[in-house]
């Protein structure tokens, strides 16, 4: 019987490590399998689209012909991508013969598919893009020049158009009653997707496009650049997101709605107001202070001022009010840049206490803050209470007692 136990046991070991072997020997031939397929569905899907963008505008059949073409083999190459993580890439992790690259895209590919349920839209949108993604790394570190010269229009323009999808999906959720943590769920997805887009889109579109957009942008685009190296500060962070969204009012026009932008805008005011009154270093606070003046330039003439619907006309008229005396204070620009500035200073300050009034107890160290400010610019005066009365105070004890 120990011998019949002893016999199974080895048959089972012996059986455990030939499936091992077997499997990673098939491993290898199972990507081989996947990537061709994968280079085999990315071919058709490139004549595809480039018939699709070669196609005569006028014969509007041949046009929906080849749209429905180019669609149909898009969703095959995205599958045969599909298929080659769940095949090839989650094996190779499970048998832990995977690279760090590998690794990485199955754990990014289980953050999107974690959001199927709850956000099946932009799931949809993640996961189109995630696929898209891994497909363009995989051919710049196989380093084929020509597949990937080939590739990029085609990859340039689809995910261009899935982040503007993305940001779409965003601005119309904002539009959903949300709670204050949903709404700054949304916020933070908007930004990260600004980031991403201008970090790893914009710039391949910038080397194959021309555009007059481009030009207005590049010193924005710039300034965006110092904030991608090393470790940022909370008035960095928020300085960064300032320059996405100036960068977004050129690019992203339809699919993030001005309404949209203007509410990023108010998220951020809010930020750096919190961060003028939570740092205790003199130096920091200084420094929020001076972002929260160039934030309220930024918000009034580079948003505000190309808003034409205005819900109530009497902010209509405060921001023109606004727009007048700006426009005069920047006549001093040449003339007395030091008067110029404080001239400035005052208006964004008075104008934005106006808007914190409103919400006394929230903003009451904030109030406060700004009115010392514009006592020392000289726009308001310090009334010190020097009333001291005279006489001798009795308590209610003392009174009865007597």
């Amino acid at each position: 019987m120990e011998e019949r136990s002893l016999r199974v046991y080895t048959d089972k070991t012996f059986f455990t490590k030939i499936t091992s072997t077997i499997t990673k020997m098939l491993i290898p031939t199972r990507i081989g399998i996947n990537s061709m397929l994968i280079s085999i569905k990315r071919n058709n899907v490139l004549k595809a689209y480039e018939i699709c963008k070669n196609e005569v505008q006028e014969d509007i059949s041949k046009k929906e012909i080849a749209q429905k073409k180019y669609e149909d083999t898009f969703s095959l190459y995205l599958e045969s991508i599909d298929k080659h993580i769940m095949d090839s890439i989650y094996k190779k992790v499970k048998n832990d013969t995977a690279s760090i690259f590998e690794k990485n895209a199955l754990s990014k590919y289980y953050e999107v598919i974690k959001i199927k349920e709850s956000e099946y839209l932009e799931y949809k949108y993640r996961k189109q893009k995630y696929l898209l993604e891994l497909d363009y790394e995989t051919i710049k570190e196989m380093d084929k020049s020509k597949v990937l010269e080939k590739y990029k229009p085609f990859y340039v323009e689809k995910m261009d158009s899935l982040y503007k999808g993305l940001l779409k999906h965003f601005s119309i959720k904002l539009a959903d009653t949300l709670t204050s943590q949903n709404k700054e769920e949304i916020y933070e997805k908007i930004f990260q997707a600004l980031e991403e887009y201008i970090t790893t889109i914009l710039p391949l579109k910038m080397e194959n496009e021309e555009s007059e957009i481009y030009k207005q942008i590049i010193d924005e685009y710039n300034k965006f650049e110092n904030y991608t190296v090393g470790k940022l500060d909370q008035n960095e962070g928020i300085e960064k997101r300032m320059v996405l969204l100036s960068i977004s009012r050129k690019l992203f026009t339809h699919s993030l709605p001005l309404i949209v932008a203007e509410q990023c805008y108010i998220k951020l005011l809010k930020d750096v107001r919190s961060l003028i009154v939570d740092t205790r270093v003199i130096k920091k606070q200084e420094k929020a202070y001076s972002l929260l003046n160039h934030l309220i330039e930024d918000y009034n003439v580079k948003l505000l001022s190309t808003k034409i619907y205005w819900d109530k006309p009497a902010k209509r008229d405060e921001y023109k009010a606004f727009w007048k005396k700006y426009q005069e204070i920047q006549k001093l620009k040449i003339k007395d840049y030091i008067e110029y500035t404080r001239q400035k200073e005052i208006l964004f300050i008075s104008g934005d206490l106006k808007e914190i009034y409103k919400n006394q107890n929230k903003y009451y160290k904030v109030i406060k803050f700004y009115k010392n400010k514009l006592v020392l610019l000289g726009a308001m005066k310090e009334l010190k209470n020097a009333y001291k009365s005279i006489g001798t105070y009795v308590g209610r004890k003392a009174l009865c007692r007597k």
